[in-house]
């Protein structure tokens, strides 16, 4: 009876032969690992960067995420054809082909990203429930519970996981239902919003056109507001090109995490999936992994513009009194200190009393005042208390707080899950059973997050972005060298037009995302440590001992193979010498021992003959009669 990866494969080929229509059906029907992608992008994180990208330039930027997630599809689809065509975890192959600094790095990276990355994911998830869906949940033990939850959820979910194929099947039932329901949700709101006459169409339409101008010069939507605050406009200009720039490039660079770089390989590898599935892999990402994502952010971007961008009133409870929310407090006072600081002068500044301080605040112009309320950045819950009078509380409070829950318990499933695989890889046992779980469990550490995230943010966060980012350029550079490598891919190596256009895809992924990943890391502060630059700098050197140690290794491996071979033929040609002898003396003795005359001669007669026969054949000669 047939396995039902050989009716996979038979459904593939026969879809092949039919027609795009029919090969589409198969794709759709038989699609998964894109959906897990899904999952993961789906975060905190995503839901972060579309928020303040919305904050700061309204629908302008709403080409930025479509275009840093086709870079990282790119990428994917490239490390899915090695994957699948040599049928070798990338982690091997890396170690062994490019450096293993880079994939031991890859591994740990990952494993970190996991860990902590999981922390604020609960914490995201307890916030939706006890502020959104259930308020009375909002006290210490409220949260246990909910956090009790998200853990058993996500457990069980890869327990399903680990159980084999059955298991697999339910699990990607579940995470396809929680993208869905994320998509859903935001995108419910943004139509709810639109029916309500409140959306500018056009402007958002053309938000989706690129406009690298972003990069180095303010929304236009800002030059009121800019004028008004006369001497000191180009202190607030800065401030904007800044953020401006910074959110683009963190978006960029989180479009695609280290950790989605190496569970995309596995997953395929779980499933037993091979060359047939190539086809189906790369469909896979470009529908499964591209649609939901470039949906759901721009949803979040449409709907933080359309409530917070250049509306200073957003930031308060009272604008009238000047009384803004409780959790913009402290990055607005961030904002004002810096710009009483240049007037000032920082160290006179600082030196001054709190009273003095306040005083100073309190008098400082409305324009100051208003743009430091632009800029101030906004979370998830802001949106929705802002949405609550425009689309009534079931949008606003249960359809955007169930959209924030999937996203967070989505994301801790997948996290965990990605973890189970990289401690099973780093430990080189079969990824499932005991090892599995207790990698996944690892990261369920997690669920301390609503707990010590606040604290422990400092002391986590950036060195793991750190790390993370360090990689992703690393990492895209061995995807490219893998996909251009004869000696990995054989003749799975694309050729001709088509490995054209894989090059220049992967290489203005590369560039773009390269880049990008690099600015961040190299720009990221612990405290007053320069700790970007160092680790760069450090994980660069070892970058290049590596390199050197694996042509070492191999130059060693080279040289060992033929001294073994010198020897084992030097011992063969020893042995030959040494039978030939042996035949020569048996013979003068036999000679001496018939006595000479016609029996000598003939003797004499068949070793002549038989000398062309070779020293395998005198042996047998001699064997029998030396005996």
């Amino acid at each position: 009876m047939p396995t039902k990866l050989e009716n996979e494969c038979v459904m593939l080929r026969e879809a092949e032969l039919g027609g795009i229509g029919s090969r589409i059906g198969a794709y759709v029907k038989l699609s998964g690992p894109g959906w897990l992608q899904s999952a993961i992008t789906l975060g905190g994180g995503s839901l972060a960067s579309s928020l303040f990208l919305g904050v700061l330039a309204g629908y302008s930027l709403l080409w930025l995420q479509p275009v840093a997630i086709v870079l990282g599809v790119i990428m994917l689809c490239a490390i899915s054809h090695v994957t699948l065509s040599t049928g070798q975890s990338p982690f091997k192959a890396i170690n062994e082909d490019i450096n293993p600094v880079l994939g031991w790095g890859w591994a740990i990276a990952t494993i970190l990203a996991n860990v902590v990355w999981c922390l604020p994911q609960f914490s995201l998830g307890t916030a939706a429930v006890t502020q959104n869906l259930f308020p009375a949940l909002n006290n210490t033990w409220g949260k246990v519970l909910v956090c009790a939850f998200l853990l058993i959820t996500a457990t069980l979910a890869v327990l399903a996981y680990d159980k084999g194929a059955k298991g697999a099947k339910a699990f990607d039932r579940i995470l396809k239902i929680m993208v869905a329901l994320i998509v859903l949700a935001f995108v419910g709101v943004v139509v709810k919003m639109g029916l309500s006459g409140n959306l500018p169409w056009a402007e958002i339409a053309a938000g989706f056109i690129p406009d690298p101008s972003l990069f180095s010069e303010p929304s236009t939507k800002y030059n009121e507001a800019l004028a008004a605050t006369g001497e000191f406009s180009e202190f607030w200009k800065s401030q904007i090109v800044t953020m401006q720039k910074d959110v683009m490039i963190s978006a960029a660079a989180t479009a695609v995490g280290i950790n989605m770089t190496f569970f995309m390989p596995f997953v395929l590898l779980r499933r037993r999936w091979g060359r047939e599935h190539r086809g189906l892999a790369k469909f896979d990402l470009w529908t499964a992994l591209l649609i939901p994502y470039v949906i759901a952010t721009s949803c979040v971007v449409i709907a933080a513009g359309s409530q917070f961008n250049v509306k200073p009133q957003s930031a308060y409870v009272d604008y009238q009194e000047r009384i803004l929310e409780g959790n913009l407090e402290k990055r607005y006072d961030g904002l004002v200190n810096a710009r009483l600081g240049l007037e000032l002068g920082s160290e006179t500044y600082e030196k001054m009393a709190p009273v003095q301080k306040k005083e100073l605040k309190e008098n400082l112009s409305d324009a100051d005042k208003d743009m430091a309320a632009m800029l101030v950045k906004r979370d998830a819950f802001n949106l929705a208390k802002s949405l609550k009078n425009l689309t009534g509380e079931v949008f606003s409070h249960w359809i955007f707080g169930l959209g924030v829950l999937g996203m967070a318990l989505s994301t801790i499933i997948i996290l965990m899950t990605i973890n189970g695989h990289a401690i099973c890889e780093i430990m080189g046992v079969p990824h499932k059973g005991k090892p599995f779980i207790l990698g996944a469990l690892l990261a369920g550490v997690g669920v301390l997050g609503p707990f010590v995230w606040s604290d422990a943010a400092f002391w986590l966060a950036v060195p793991t972005s750190v790390f993370g980012f360090t990689l992703i350029p690393v990492a895209y550079l061995s995807f490219f060298l893998l996909m251009n490598s004869k000696k990995v891919l054989g003749r799975e190596r694309p050729s001709g037009g088509f490995r054209l256009i894989w090059n220049a895809g992967m290489l203005f992924a590369l560039a773009i995302m390269g880049t990008a990943a690099v600015y961040v890391a190299w720009n990221k502060k612990w405290g007053d440590v320069a700790f970007g630059k160092y680790a760069l700098i450090i994980y660069g050197v070892l970058l290049v001992i590596g390199h050197f140690h694996l042509k070492t290794t191999r130059l060693e491996k080279k040289v060992a193979a033929m001294d073994s071979r010198l020897r084992r033929q030097g011992g063969a040609g020893g042995s030959r010498k040494s039978s030939g002898g042996s035949g020569g003396r048996d013979k003068e003795n036999r000679e001496r021992q018939d006595g000479g005359g016609n029996r000598g001669r003939r003797r004499g007669g068949r070793g002549r003959s038989g000398g062309g026969r070779g020293p395998r054949d005198q042996n047998k000669d001699s064997g029998p009669e030396s005996g």
